[in-house]
């Protein structure tokens, strides 16, 4: 099986911070694998509020992740400095996939990259939508 290299910044639309904290490190003295999970969710939610497409306190519309995956390339610790590349690979009816790479600060390639699913669901009735247009537009922006 060969080993894909890992993504530059050119293959993603938008760029979040993500700050390293000291309860990322584990024993090993690196970011521990299940924090990279975190970083994509506080990086794609952190995009959609900042861009007016998700009110998470009383939106109709809510995001639950149905999948998600991740492939490591190079170590990152506390207090290194992050950025989170952020590129729509599909928009379905009710689904989005996320794809997400996490640079140092700087820096060309991605020390690790991987994806995330989004179902949108009404927040009440948790049943599938269909994305509302101005969110679908929104999205599309960051297609690549």
């Amino acid at each position: 099986m060969s080993k894909a290299p890992p993504p530059g910044r050119e293959t993603f639309s938008a760029f979040m911070p993500i700050h390293t904290r000291w309860m990322d490190n584990d024993v090993y003295g690196h970011v521990n694998n299940v924090v990279y999970y975190a970083y994509f969710d506080t990086a794609v939610n952190g995009y959609l509020i900042r861009e007016g497409m998700l009110d998470i306190h009383d939106g109709a519309v809510i995001g639950l992740v149905v999948e998600t995956g991740c492939r490591y390339f190079a170590s990152v610790a506390f207090p290194d400095e992050l950025e989170a590349g952020i590129a729509v690979a599909h928009i379905g009816t009710s689904s989005v996939r996320y794809e997400v790479g996490i640079f140092r600060k700087g820096e060309a390639t991605a020390a690790a990259a991987g994806h995330f699913i989004h179902v949108y669901v009404g927040r009440d009735t948790r049943r599938p939508i269909a994305l509302p247009d101005p969110f679908r537009a929104a999205l599309e922006r960051l297609q690549r």
